[in-house]
């Protein structure tokens, strides 16, 4: 039996307009990301997709979902639907409507640009693709490489995102059991809750970067191979040293002097 709800999407933007629920309490039910329920508030997900009201189609109750607006703990429950016993979960490729199947090669380039550590296999089960196109976007030889945008396949609702930080965990252990990522490829591979809660890497001013293994020993070490130069430097010829020029006047003064 699923622990979903028809239209998870649709009843959680009905959740959102129609009840004061956590954006938590929604994703736990409808099974999406908490970030996605925050990115359905906001109107930056899921637009134009209306909403479907779990308690008319015997999803949820009312008491249920007032139970869960008076304690933000409580998680709601889906009512048991007989007609769900014994489903199988679908195998196969992912289905993409057709409608968004254009938006699937800047979604393959986002995923290539933001997370190389994706392997093809893992960015195929995301959006829905083939091995050949994700290589060929990788090399840029795909045939609309000049006209494509990467674009976040979870904005295009092509993949949620809990679902893309599954991928991005498992290559993080792969990469973490190959040797050892710097805090960059680390922020890479972690996820989108676990980046916004890591603190910032402190980071040099671009005027001083290049200087931060210089010492005090150095700038010595450099003042007395300068004060050796000076000393080892020829200083017989007076004359040459300073560079004088010759004065003519004097020479003149001296003649008329005679």
């Amino acid at each position: 039996m699923t622990n979903k709800p028809l239209m998870a999407k649709a009843t959680a933007v009905w959740l959102v307009d129609n009840t004061t629920l956590s954006f938590k309490q929604i994703a736990d039910f409808c099974g999406l990301h908490e970030l996605e329920v925050q990115g359905i508030a906001d109107g930056d997900v899921a637009t134009g997709v209306k909403g479907f009201d779990p308690v008319a189609s015997s999803q949820l109750d009312q008491e249920e979902i007032d139970k869960a607006e008076k304690d933000p703990m409580h998680k709601l429950k889906l009512k048991f639907n007989k007609a769900a016993v014994g489903e199988d979960k679908r195998r196969g490729p992912r289905y993409t409507p057709l409608s968004k199947r254009q938006d699937r090669p800047n979604a393959i380039l986002w995923l290539v640009k933001f997370h190389p550590e994706l392997a093809d296999a893992q960015i195929a089960r995301l959006v829905g693709t083939t091995k050949p196109t994700i290589q060929s976007i990788r090399e840029r030889t795909h045939w609309n490489i000049q006209n494509m945008t990467p674009i976040d396949p979870v904005a295009l609702g092509l993949c949620r995102q809990s679902e893309l930080d599954i991928e991005v965990q498992k290559a993080a252990k792969k990469a973490a059991a190959e040797g050892v990522m710097s805090d960059d490829e680390r922020r890479k591979l972690v996820s989108t809750e676990q980046s916004l809660g890591m603190p910032d890497e402190p980071r040099l001013p671009s005027g001083i970067a290049g200087l931060e293994n210089f010492s005090s020993s150095d700038l010595k070490q450099e003042n007395e191979e300068e004060d050796d130069a000076a000393d080892n430097a020829d200083y017989s010829d007076a004359d040459s040293f300073f560079n004088l020029p010759e004065d003519d006047d004097d020479e003149d003064e001296d003649d008329n002097r005679k």
